[in-house]
């Protein structure tokens, strides 16, 4: 009885630890993605002297990895011709949403500015 109580205390000490874990390495993986598509944005501006409005136009749309599209929808916002500028938003969706409300949404810029709608410092790594 005594070994069950034991067992029973650190499964409640340690579930809260796996759950931020987990919510970390989700969004390690979103923004991994982001990386990888503003590199094909940018391959994008040199071939077609703009940038994609959506991720069908960079063929990234079909690309999402199910884990990562299980946890974040992605999309643009803020493109323009002139200057070009975008922004790539990943909107938390899901027990991500629910569990990530210290970093929310990560936005990720043409010029490399990083973002985070909760306001954490810590959200980029």
């Amino acid at each position: 009885m005594i070994v069950a109580a034991i067992v029973a205390i650190l499964a409640v000490l340690a579930y809260p630890s796996y759950v931020q874990y987990i919510v970390r390495s989700n969004r390690a993986a979103a923004e991994s993605f982001m990386q990888e598509v503003v590199a094909a944005q940018e391959r994008f501006l040199l071939d077609n002297r703009a940038y994609a409005a959506d991720l069908t136009t960079l063929q990234y749309a079909s690309s999402v990895p199910a884990s990562v599209a299980a946890n974040y929808q992605f999309s643009f916002s803020g493109v323009t011709t002139s200057p070009l500028a975008y922004t790539l938003n990943a909107v938390p969706k899901g027990s991500q949403a629910s569990s990530d409300s210290a970093c929310g949404t990560l936005g990720l810029s043409n010029t490399g500015s990083k973002t985070a709608s909760g306001g954490a410092s810590n959200c980029w790594k």
